[in-house]
């Protein structure tokens, strides 16, 4: 029976568990549920893939979500999505899968730093050498020492926060998921559980630095150049101590298969390709490199395949990311227009029927 190791315990690492059980061993760095950065939008075909791990997300307590507003300035358009999704942190879905592939009889080590990637295993903390016939590489947008990605590192900070909105503010936004475009980024608001909210925001480093590096700062400028935001955020209470904060994320990256790569190691998530936060389906991806890896004949094969079904949606979607940062109040004043054009845009950047499990 092939064994597999997975080094990562996030979405895509778990649910390769899930699907693997006995077969799969996986080692997590962190002990304990946490946040991350993720703008926690679960859309419908990544619900579907959650369905046929034993995911109910509603029973999680996940916030339907239904229409997307996209905001810049005072101008805001409007339209309803073409399915719905659902908002619900990675806090409490992570840790769901990751029990879920325990329960399937994957064995689960938390707590569990990987120090890199050997010529046939993995070297972590507290175990012996560890080989395997198969290494998913699951560690999301962190890279893992003898496996770095062939990525140039993006120019954006990203920073997250859950609030607890005032009442006259968690009402209007409840069943929308809100983007926020702004001088040197965007910013995706939406409900999550518990009448929570979501604030997951891409900032350029150079405004970053104007701001003063810090969360505080960033905010401030936030609610400067954006009303609806500043509106949003009157009365509301962090949740966090402090941001979950990554910079330099490589959006536009698609691992591309080559002769030098080991021939066991399978890269899933982050580290298969990575999609503009915008378009709320990074974890779909995820998920549907957890299928596609759990039944890969070859490492060359699975890469192969997955660069050919992402490639037209990542690059529909960097598209539109680079409009957005180049051109905000042109493309906000064209959705206003035409609303239609906001639920085709989702349609445009959901995961290709070729790659979905």
């Amino acid at each position: 029976m092939t064994h597999t190791l997975i080094a990562g315990g996030g979405l895509a690492g778990a649910a390769a568990a899930c699907l693997l059980g006995p077969r799969a061993t996986l080692f997590e760095r962190e002990a304990a549920p946490h946040d991350k950065i993720c703008g926690e939008f679960i859309s419908w075909e990544a619900q579907d893939a959650l369905i046929r791990l034993g995911i109910d997300v509603a029973a999680l307590g996940a916030a339907p979500i239904d229409a997307v507003r996209l905001i810049h300035a005072t101008t805001i358009a409007q339209a309803p999505l073409p399915g719905q999704g659902m908002g619900l942190s990675r806090r409490i879905l992570d840790a769901a899968v990751l029990n879920q592939a325990e329960r399937n009889g994957a064995r689960i080590h938390r707590g569990q730093p990987i120090r890199r990637l050997t010529p046939h295993g993995l070297e972590v903390d507290g175990h012996p050498r560890l080989e395997a016939d198969r290494i998913l590489l699951a560690t999301g947008k962190h890279d893992l020492r003898g496996a770095r990605r062939d990525a140039a590192p993006g120019p954006l900070v990203g920073l997250k926060m859950i609030y607890r909105l005032s009442p006259d503010e968690a009402e209007p936004l409840d069943r929308h998921v809100e983007i926020i475009l702004f001088p040197g980024g965007y910013a995706g608001l939406q409900p999550v559980e518990q009448g929570r909210a979501n604030l997951c925001l891409l900032i350029t480093q150079t405004a970053f630095e104007e701001a003063g590096s810090t969360w505080p700062g960033v905010i401030q400028h936030l609610r400067r150049s954006t009303p609806h935001l500043a509106r949003r955020l009157n009365g509301a209470h962090e949740q966090l101590d402090r941001p979950p904060t990554i910079a330099r994320v490589p959006y536009g990256f698609i691992h591309t298969a080559s002769p030098s790569d080991p021939p066991n190691l399978l890269r899933l998530g982050d580290q298969m390709a990575v999609i503009p936060s915008f378009s709320g389906d990074g974890m779909a991806i995820a998920l549907h490199t957890a299928f596609a890896a759990a039944t890969a004949p070859t490492a060359a094969a699975y890469h192969t395949s997955l660069r050919r079904a992402l490639r037209p949606q990542i690059a529909r979607a960097m598209i539109l990311h680079r409009l957005g940062q180049s051109h905000p109040a042109l493309i906000t004043r064209a959705a206003r227009l035409w609303p239609g054009a906001l639920t085709w845009i989702a349609r445009l950047t959901r995961v290709s029927q070729t790659a979905a499990p």
